[in-house]
């Protein structure tokens, strides 16, 4: 007798074995505790019809493998001649999916399948790799919302997989069963449907090979494997080897394509929206790569119910067959490795959108934490912007024990930051050096109450570090007291490009002094001449080395008036100059005092102009443009008519400091160094300006400052 199969939108029941004429029975079905088989409705079937299936024909395979085999031919070979169309067949598709809103959380059952698949292609370098993600999935599996979420989705995995093995058997049209799949999770989102179906598909693959792997050793294993026929079929594997080297293949390329697929799904809706260009087109494609790991999912169904109902009788028929077989999967195969490579390069194209989104706020992130009306009380929000801000690794080296630390060992401390590429002067580095141990010494002393932190700068462009690259850093950074930063690659892009921007775009003025009417005058000048030549300005004063008071009521001024910023810090104020006359007796102490150094000139310059009247330092990123007394640098500004002419052809710096440099000529300041008896004197010293040999006199000075820096030499 026959049986009727409703195609109506109820499903059928399958009770049991199909009787063949005659009353003789087929090999029973394969056994699944999950109740009652049920068939999902072949979509090729339309509605109100009933489809009546001959137990004879398709299940025949049952005794003739080679008869089985032909009919499974026949349907694919029609399936796809049916379905040649891909338009067609993706508009099918397409027309099943309708959403109904609910979210699936796939990542922890796709680390759960992984894990099954994995161990049953004995895929051994990928178990390894994936030990942490286990670990994670081990973890969220006690988690009462994921044992939720199991529980809500064991009844779809499993009516899935029993309609994998069902179809597989009865040999029915691979794009019908898949097509009958979509229907059933019409209600989920693309990356749920395959995660799903994936789960459904390692629940029959991996009890395959549990019986497969334990048989030998398990008696209850040994009982159930000889009930499918299993020792049989193990023990003439060789004529089946390509096929289950193809098999794996699949099964491999399958779950790279269901990791592509949900990681689209996880890309942050914040940064990319479903306009973006390449999310776009990955959109457009995922339906496609979805229908075929499905597609390829019941293809490897049928090998596997093959495998498992045929025994030693299909092994020895199987050669021939298998070699066709195996080209079917491997055909497969190579259509998913095209698609997943196309879903690849578009989630690759979906990261650097997201890191240039990323890049762009940190940058303007950076611009607001350095915005000269933002106070700070604690240090560590733009140590964290500047260097690591994530809380996940150790990302400083401290000099001292050259060991890891945390960036709060700064905390509440002022910290200079030494930012500079790879390449770095040995005299530089050694200036510093002696500055630094010397702090060290007099711990206690205000100029020693700072830590040093050495931001290095490399060409992120070329990732990863090459060997001489690397070694380079980690040769330089040995030989460095401070701390350092522990991988040149923790400093983001953002940042670097916010250290050259201070660097490379800008003009900036460093001026002090206490006159505060020749700093109302050089500010208005400066400011006229900047927006005049549509130069981008910035102005900062640095107070005196001395007259501490002087420099508080200039300082209130300034920010009253607004005419530039202002260090508000006095301490600061006396930290800059402190450092400038260290880095000077510094050089005195290695003999190089007297050089021809150029920044060594200007330190020198700085320090006698600093002692009367008003000065101002012009500089252009690193470079220093002119570095002028209050009798030079206001002529300067106010004479831009007359020199205005020339920034044309040879640039805003080069037509000031020519006519600069002019007045100076003319004006010829003199120069002059001061030294307390308490510190040691160099028995001469060089003019910065005229490099001649400085006379030698004994002064003495009160500057009527009760509050004056302490320590200061001058």
């Amino acid at each position: 007798m026959s049986q009727a199969t409703n195609t109506g939108p109820l499903h059928p029941l399958v009770k049991g074995p199909v009787n063949k004429p005659g009353g003789a029975s087929s090999k029973p079905s394969p056994v699944h505790n999950h109740g009652t088989v049920q068939s999902l409705p072949d979509s090729s079937v339309s509605t109100g019809q009933q489809q009546i299936v001959t137990p004879g024909s398709k299940q025949a395979h049952m005794k003739n493998p080679s008869a089985s085999h032909a009919i499974i031919r026949a349907d694919r070979t029609t399936g796809m001649l049916a379905m040649s169309d891909d338009n067609v067949m993706m508009n099918q598709i397409l027309a099943t999916h309708a959403p109904d809103g609910r979210e699936v959380d796939v990542r922890p059952l796709l680390y759960l399948v992984e894990d099954i698949l994995n161990r049953a292609t004995e895929h051994v370098d990928v178990i390894v790799k994936g030990t942490q993600a286990r670990v994670e999935m081990e973890e969220k599996t006690q988690q009462a919302n994921y044992i939720a979420m199991l529980e809500a989705l064991t009844f779809t995995i499993d009516r899935i997989a029993c309609e994998l093995s069902y179809k597989a058997y009865r040999g029915s049209d691979a794009h019908a069963t898949t097509t009958a799949i979509f229907n059933f999770l019409s209600s989920y989102t693309w990356d749920a449907k395959l995660v799903l179906s994936l789960s459904a598909f390692a629940l029959n693959y991996g009890e395959f090979w549990l019986l497969a792997q334990i048989y030998s050793t398990n008696q209850l294993a040994k009982s159930m494997a000889i009930l499918k026929q299993l020792p049989s079929l193990l023990e003439h594997t060789a004529p089946l080897k390509p096929r289950f080297e193809a098999l794996n293949n699949l099964i491999r390329t399958m779950m790279d394509v269901t990791r592509s697929v949900v990681e689209f799904k996880e890309l942050p809706a914040m940064y990319i929206s479903q306009d973006a260009p390449a999310l776009a087109t990955a959109l457009n494609l995922i339906p496609t790569a979805v229908y075929w790991t499905i597609r390829s999912m019941v293809a490897c169904a049928v090998q596997i119910s093959s495998l498992a109902t045929m025994g030693h009788e299909y092994v020895r028929l199987d050669f021939r067959y298998g070699i066709s077989e195996s080209w079917e999967l491997s055909t497969l195969a190579h259509k998913l490795r095209n698609i997943h490579e196309h879903l690849r390069q578009q989630l690759n194209f979906c990261h650097q959108y997201i890191e240039e989104k990323k890049d762009v706020e940190t940058y303007q992130m950076l611009l607001n934490l350095f915005a000269p009306n933002v106070m700070h009380i604690d240090n560590m929000k733009i140590l964290k912007a500047l260097i690591y801000a994530r809380d996940d690794k150790l990302p400083l080296i401290d000099g001292a024990t050259r060991r890891k630390v945390g960036l709060d060992v700064l905390r509440r401390k002022n910290v200079l930051l030494l930012i500079s590429s790879l390449e770095f002067s040995s005299d530089e580095l050694a200036i510093l050096e002696q500055i630094y141990n010397d702090s060290r010494i007099h711990e206690t002393r205000l100029e020693s109450q700072y830590e040093v932190v050495w931001i290095p700068v490399v060409d992120r462009s070329i990732i990863p570090l090459s060997d001489e690259t690397r070694t380079k850093f980690e040769t330089l950074r040995s030989t460095m007291p401070w701390y350092s930063v522990e991988d040149p690659l923790l400093i983001e892009k953002p940042v670097i490009r916010f250290i050259k921007e201070i660097k490379e775009e800008k003009f900036i003025f460093l001026y002090g002094g206490d006159d505060i009417e020749w700093i109302r005058k050089f500010a208005s000048s400066a400011r006229g001449v900047a927006s005049a030549s549509g130069i981008p300005l910035e102005m900062v004063y640095v107070g005196k080395s001395n007259k501490r008071e002087q420099v508080k009521k200039v300082t209130t001024i300034i920010n009253v008036e607004n005419l530039s910023h202002a260090w508000q810090d006095q301490a600061m104020v006396w930290f800059f100059w402190a450092r400038l006359e260290s880095m000077l007796f510094s050089k005195i102490q290695l003999g190089r005092a007297d050089d021809q150094d150029p920044m060594m000139l200007q330190i020198k310059k700085l320090l006698s102009y600093g002692r009367e009247g008003g000065w101002a330092v012009l500089s252009h990123g690193s470079d220093i443009v002119v570095n002028g007394h209050s009798t030079t640098i206001l002529p300067a500004l106010g004479g831009y008519d007359e020199w205005k002419v020339n920034v044309t052809d040879k640039g805003f710096k080069l037509a000031f400091k020519e006519y600069h440099d002019r007045l100076h000529d003319v004006a010829h300041p003199c120069c002059r160094f001061e030294f307390p008896t308490t510190t040691r004197v160099p028995e001469s010293m060089r003019c910065p300006e005229c490099l001649r040999i400085m006379e030698t006199y004994t002064s003495f000075v009160c500057c009527h400052d009760d509050q004056g820096f302490p320590g200061s030499l001058f």
